[in-house]
């Protein structure tokens, strides 16, 4: 009884420790400035969901994360391929960024894509929303909407509402 007990104790240490390493490079905090890699980068964070190369060789990389895709990370690399920083941009001064006229290419740039579930075409209006589910200062969960005209994708307009789909366990580290 007592060697099973032990197998088990083992076997939930070794889980608890795969699941920090994993926590570890959630948001690229074991990741250094200057110094990391795109390939360290990548073997920390995972593939990004979407990657930019600019005509001066650098490089931007998007990763949608967080509890209930809450979060979403950038990352800056220089034209070394070096890590020059990494931003959460599920935030007010990013939310700020998107202005009537903007295409959606740019929107991408600034804020990742939009959750899969939180995309919608409206035929009568020609419209497309896209939306982020993201943490207010509050820590409560908001929506930021940004309105496309479906055929040019250009944004019409933008704005915010709170998360009205019932209650659920708190996700913003409450």
């Amino acid at each position: 009884m007592e060697d099973n007990f032990s197998a088990a104790k083992r076997g939930l240490a070794i889980l608890g420790a795969v699941c920090v390493a994993a926590c570890a490079g959630y948001g690229g905090s074991d990741l250094k400035p200057g110094a990391s890699t795109r390939p360290e980068i990548v073997g920390s964070m995972g593939r990004p969901t979407l990657a930019w190369k600019n005509p001066d060789g650098s490089e931007q990389l998007a990763y949608p994360r967080g509890p209930k895709s809450t979060q979403t990370f950038m990352v800056y690399l220089g034209p070394d391929g070096k890590l020059q920083h990494i931003e959460q941009v599920l935030v007010d001064a990013q939310f700020h960024r998107i202005r009537n006229g903007m295409h959606k290419d740019e929107v991408l740039r600034i804020l990742g894509p939009s959750g899969e579930k939180w995309t919608q075409f409206y035929s009568r209006r020609n419209e497309l929303a896209w939306s982020w589910l993201f943490c207010n200062s509050w820590n409560v969960q908001e929506f930021f909407d940004v309105m496309f005209d479906a055929d040019t994708g250009v944004v019409r307009t933008t704005g915010r509402h709170p998360d009205l789909r019932g209650w659920r366990e708190p996700s913003c580290g409450q």
